[in-house]
This record gives structure tokens, C-alpha cells and sequence, in this order.
């Protein structure tokens, strides 16, 4: 305690963060394989929790001192108007810092109302803090500017500024948070996208591939929403769907009734799904494999079929078919997760490059991986960058990943098509993106 007192909170607070990170790493590499199932689920989930909130401290600590503290000693504030102001950014912050925890407690058919609550708070917060960021640097590029000018602020202006400056932080974060929250509330925008594939059979021309990513069955998404989806995928009528991971949150047992739409959609050659990270997250993939085959989705588990016209996954008697292949998410490897892991030989196996192949792996960084090894690949369908969901976030999610959103063309005949998401994690927000369910039709170029 002596040599931490002379430190500040953020400090205290990035220190207490290296703690659980290094917590969560530790126990990955030497616990996980020894711990039953539902003790590891929760441990990792705890640990999840106590890492997000010690790093939001510093961020609370941040929000506190540019909107509250700085109007202590105003001339321009009533102590009685100071009180109701610091209850609502305090009482803000809380509702930001419980969202990870509901998690643990509060997730079921449909979402609660303090989930909701709690998730969009912390979208505000992320808003919040980018906002009162360039704020920040903006006031600081117009002192600089002022200083080479010779001007000085007067006192006046400075009062107003110090008063104006969390209204408006507070203003522009509300606007932009509605803005976001009603952008995710509607449906997702359907997309049509034509990919040429070289050795596709004629008799599987204009072939059509129904892609979902990223549904996130848990606190903020529940049955309504998957009922929603099934429907507007129906419309389609597509020849095959497949659903190319993070299909949920929870373990299969808390969402059962919020899953069970799926069973209702049909496709003329069969839906299909591959592991997200996410689905490693919940400890429960053996028992979401189970749920998703009663309910007639196939999961492709380092696997392949091969889709003739047939409306069968046998090539036998079929000359024309192509290899629908799937890998299980990378992070099977990092979570070492006893029998799964990205085997793309395996998932390959029996499909050469004289066959159209399609290969279905979560995270663009997995599909990079797989062009490297096979780069004789047609078409890879990808998703778990959600487009970056809110701003700023999407230029996080631009720079670490590979292939970000939309189509991509690698070389000369294979591409990589990249979904933004059919709804989205957690936060019920979507700022600068926009949920999509993707209309794939193959033809031959």
C-alpha cells in the first residue's frame, strides 16, 4: 500500500487490469483443462467481467473529471443544480460498469429491461469518452493557436466554457445514442451480392447462399428478434443457408426457447453453421451442436458436405456438386478447448481444386489463414467484425482484421465476403453500420 499511494486511480486502476489479465492467462494455460465445465464457464465470465470494469474505471475516472469536477468551483453553478447532475452521471457510469455482469444473472428468452438498460449506458460511455477525447484536443489546438496569436480567453469566456463543455458532451452522446439504438432496432438491410466461381456446375448457376453472422442470442437478443430473421430469410427462399458463427452467448439451456425459430427455416439444400469465438466463450459447444442438429441446422465441425442439385450432401451417383466446407473458430486453439481447433485439412478433405468450394470460417483472420494454405479457395464467408458496430470502434475493427466488411477479391478467382452482422453484441446500438442479411447468388464468371 505504501508504494501504491502516491499513485493515481488510473494507475491503481490499469494495475488492478494487468492483475486479471494476467489472472485470465494463467488460468487459461494451466487450470482450464483440470476445471469442470460450468466452474471454468464461470471463472472465465468473472475474470471477463473484472478486466472490462478495472479498465472502464479509468475511463469513468475520465468522464468524471471533464463533466463533473470541473464545475465544483464554477461561479456559473448553484450547489443546488450540482447535486442532480453529479446522481445522473454517477448513476450513468453504474448502469455502464453492471453491464458485464448481467451476463451472469440476466439472460433468458427475451431481454430484460435493465439489460437493455445497462448495454445501451455502456455504448453511451464509449461515445462519451471518444467525444470528450476530441473535445479535448480540439480546446487544446485552439489555446496553441490562440497562445502563437497572442490572444488571451477572458474570464467570462472561460466560465461558459467550463459549464458548456459537459452539456454538450452530455447532449451530442444522448443524440448519437438514440441515433444508434434506433439504427439497430430496425431490421436488418438485405443485401444482394453476385460472386463469379470458376468449376461451379451449370446446373448449379445463380445458385442462391443465404448468409447469418453474429446473432448473439443472450442479454440483449432474444426470440423476437431470431423469429424476425427466419422470416426475412424465408422471403428469400434460399437454396442454402449458412450461419457463419456467434450465433449466441449463452449456453444452450438459457437460450433453448430463443433458438428454436431455427427450426422453422427452410432451405432447399439445408442450413448449415460453423463455430464463432463466442460459442467457445460459453464452455457449451458438444450441447449447441446437439440443440442446432434437432432443429435441422447442420454444424460443419472441421467438416464437409457436397451440395448437389439434388437437394441431397452426397456426391455418390452426382457428377455436379460443390464442397461446402467449415472450420471451427480460432479461438478453440487460444481457449485450448478439448477436441476443437481450426483444422482446415480436415474440413478439406476429398475437395481438390477440380471442385467450386466454399468454405465457412468466423473471423477474417481465419480466412486469411486458409488462402495461404489453400489458396485454390472460391469463396470464403466470413464475419465477427460486425462492421466495428459503433464509431470509433470500427476503425479498431478496420485495423485488426484482415478483411473488414463486404467482398473481397484475392487473386484471380477467389473472394472473401465479409458480414457486418445480423444483429449485434451487447450493445444495442449500431452507429456507422448497419446489421445485414447477405443474398449470395453464385454463377459462373
Amino acid at each position: 500500500m505504501i508504494v501504491l499511494r502516491p499513485l493515481s486511480l488510473e494507475a491503481k486502476a490499469g494495475l488492478a487490469a494487468a492483475g486479471v489479465f494476467f489472472s485470465i492467462m494463467v488460468s487459461r494455460t494451466f487450470l482450464l483443462g483440470n476445471l469442470e465445465i460450468g466452474v471454468r464457464r464461470w471463472l472465465l465470465r468473472l475474470q471477463t467481467a473484472l478486466f472490462a470494469n478495472v479498465l472502464m474505471l479509468i475511463g469513468s475516472v475520465y468522464i468524471w473529471r471533464r463533466t463533473v469536477t470541473p464545475l465544483y468551483h464554477s461561479p456559473a453553478v448553484e450547489w443546488r443544480c450540482l447535486w442532480p447532475w453529479k446522481v445522473a452521471i454517477l448513476a450513468f457510469l453504474g448502469l455502464a460498469h453492471s453491464s458485464f455482469f448481467t451476463m451472469l444473472f440476466l439472460v433468458a428468452e427475451e431481454p430484460y429491461l435493465l439489460t437493455m438498460v445497462a448495454y445501451s449506458s455502456l455504448g453511451a460511455y464509449i461515445i462519451m469518452i471518444f467525444f470528450l477525447f476530441i473535445l479535448g484536443c480540439m480546446e487544446q489546438g485552439f489555446q496553441l493557436l490562440a497562445w502563437r496569436g497572442g490572444r488571451v480567453s477572458r474570464s467570462i469566456d472561460k466560465t461558459r466554457k467550463t459549464v458548456l463543455k459537459p452539456v454538450l458532451a452530455v447532449a451530442v452522446t444522448a443524440v448519437l445514442s438514440v441515433v444508434g439504438l434506433l439504427n439497430a432496432a430496425q431490421p436488418p438491410a438485405v443485401k444482394t451480392v453476385e460472386v463469379p466461381i470458376h468449376q461451379l456446375p451449370p446446373s448449379m448457376d445463380n445458385l442462391k447462399v443465404v448468409l447469418l453472422s453474429d446473432i448473439h442470442l443472450g442479454p440483449t437478443v432474444g426470440r423476437t428478434k431470431m423469429e424476425l430473421f427466419v422470416r426475412m430469410v424465408e422471403a428469400l427462399k434460399p437454396d442454402v443457408t449458412v450461419i457463419v458463427g456467434d450465433l449466441s452467448d449463452a449456453e444452450a439451456s438459457v437460450v433453448r426457447t430463443a433458438v428454436e425459430p431455427l427450426g422453422q427455416l427452410y432451405s432447399r439444400l439445408g442450413t448449415y453453421f460453423v463455430t464463432g469465438n463466442h460459442e467457445y466463450y460459453t464452455s457449451d459447444v458438444n450441447n449447441w451442436f446437439d440443440l442446432l442438429k434437432s432443429l435441422n441446422v447442420q454444424p460443419l465441425h472441421n467438416e464437409n458436405v457436397k451440395i448437389t442439385t439434388s437437394g441431397t450432401t452426397s456426391a455418390k451417383g452426382e457428377d455436379d456438386w460443390i464442397c461446402l466446407a467449415g472450420v471451427d473458430d480460432i479461438a478453440a486453439d487460444t481457449l485450448h478447448y478439448f477436441g476443437h481447433g481450426m483444422d482446415l485439412s480436415k474440413a478439406l478433405d476429398g475437395c481438390g481444386p477440380d471442385r467450386a468450394s466454399i468454405l465457412l470460417a468466423h473471423q477474417p483472420l481465419a480466412a486469411k489463414r486458409a488462402l495461404q494454405a489453400r489458396p485454390d479457395i472460391n469463396l470464403i464467408l466470413s464475419g465477427h467484425t460486425h462492421g466495428g458496430q459503433i464509431f470509433p470502434l470500427n476503425v479498431g475493427a478496420y485495423l485488426l482484421n484482415p478483411f473488414f466488411v463486404g467482398l473481397y477479391k484475392v487473386g484471380q478467382s477467389t473472394f472473401v465476403y465479409v458480414s457486418p452482422g445480423t444483429a449485434y453484441f451487447g450493445i444495442p446500438m449500431r452507429l456507422g453500420s448497419r446489421a445485414e442479411i447477405t443474398e449470395i447468388i453464385l454463377h459462373s464468371p
